[in-house]
């Protein structure tokens, strides 16, 4: 099944992109404001001004915002898998009781 892609123009710290994508229009604005929006703090912040060190900056603090929302969903996937895999056991202990006409 073949997805829709539109072509976005949009810029990031004053600098034009295009961006090809099956996202609607507001999740690609919503994104190009969080991007743009983090950009532009790093700027501020980036004693000469260099665009490649802000972007660089504006990764890292992504990948530290990401990184524990990661580690986070892996944990409560982990405690998921574990609560299916005891009531499994329990159904199939259940199981077994009945069949034996307990």
């Amino acid at each position: 099944m073949a997805v829709d892609k539109k072509t976005f123009d949009f810029l990031i710290a004053g600098v034009p992109y295009k961006l090809r994508t099956s996202h609607d229009d507001a999740t690609v604005q919503e994104l190009v404001d969080f991007v743009n929006d983090k950009m532009n703090q790093a700027l501020a912040v980036t004693k000469n001004g260099s665009y490649q060190n802000a972007a660089v900056l504006t990764a890292l603090n992504l990948a530290e915002a990401l990184i524990p929302l990661k580690r986070k969903a892996h944990r409560e996937l982990e405690k998921v898998e574990e609560k299916i895999l005891k009531l499994s056991v329990e159904l199939e202990n259940t199981k077994g009781v009945r069949s034996a006409g307990l």
